[in-house]
């Protein structure tokens, strides 16, 4: 058996696990601080993982950096109800909801330190 859990860097770990359990419905499964610093945590959305850590001083977010490097693709089951949420909670939405040629509806969203992410739905079963 063979999963992926990607692992993001956060400037901010704890607003970083804030805005996505609010904006993209991921539940908090652990978090390890140190001095109010988040080193470790992960995520789950359904029976996926995402993981998310503090890199240390000399790292800089994507936004801060100005470029990106990659993008977390995540399937849900309503796309359009997810997008609504995340909107609602301040997603910075890069493009809505669109029915894509390959065979899904997809959204595309920075998140505040400018991780890219992008949720969809098959659009057939």
């Amino acid at each position: 058996m063979g999963r992926i859990a990607p692992y993001l860097l956060y400037e901010d770990g704890a607003a970083a696990i804030d805005f996505l359990t609010a904006a993209f419905g991921f539940e908090e499964v652990m978090r390890m601080e140190d001095g109010g610093v988040v080193n470790h945590a992960e995520l789950r959305l359904g029976e996926d993982s995402v993981m998310l850590g503090y890199p240390g001083e000399d790292y800089k977010s994507p936004r801060k950096a100005d470029h990106r490097s990659g993008l977390v693709h995540v399937y849900v089951d309503d796309v359009d109800a997810h997008f609504e949420r995340a909107k609602a909670a301040g997603a910075e939405i890069i493009m809505e909801p669109t029915d894509q040629e390959y065979g899904d509806r997809r959204y595309d969203a920075f998140d505040p330190e400018g991780q890219f992410w992008s949720f969809a739905t098959p659009l057939s079963g």
